[in-house]
């Protein structure tokens, strides 16, 4: 009864998570520059991952699997934002210009000097 249980939110986490990633890479094709792209790929994808990471711990009844899951999950959490901020800020630096629809731009430095 229990198994039947987990296997059913597990494969709704399934596919919550899947369509995250989906979400993730639409957002890629279609966002207008380099900046708002690797947003949705770090965010969403993100998310994304450690929705089917939730899954595969929720299905797998084995100690090593699951304490894998979490720690491939905490990983992720900790790595993919500060990937994807270094990732803009060295795009930014080699001369990578946001699009126009963009309002505020802090990294401008002519904008500071005034």
């Amino acid at each position: 009864m229990i198994v039947t249980i987990f296997q059913y939110f597990a494969g709704f986490l399934m596919l919550l998570g899947s369509a995250f990633c989906l979400l993730a890479a639409v957002g890629i094709l279609r966002l207008p520059d380099i900046y708002t792209r690797m947003h949705a790929a770090s965010k969403a994808g993100t998310m994304g991952t450690g929705l089917l990471l939730t899954a595969i711990a929720f299905v797998a009844f084995d100690g090593a699997i699951i304490l894998r899951a979490i720690a491939a999950f905490v990983f992720l959490l900790l790595t993919a934002p500060v990937a994807a901020h270094l990732l803009a800020r060295a795009a930014f630096l080699t001369g990578h210009k946001p699009t126009e629809m963009t309002i505020i731009n802090e990294l401008d430095i002519k904008k500071l000097d005034k």
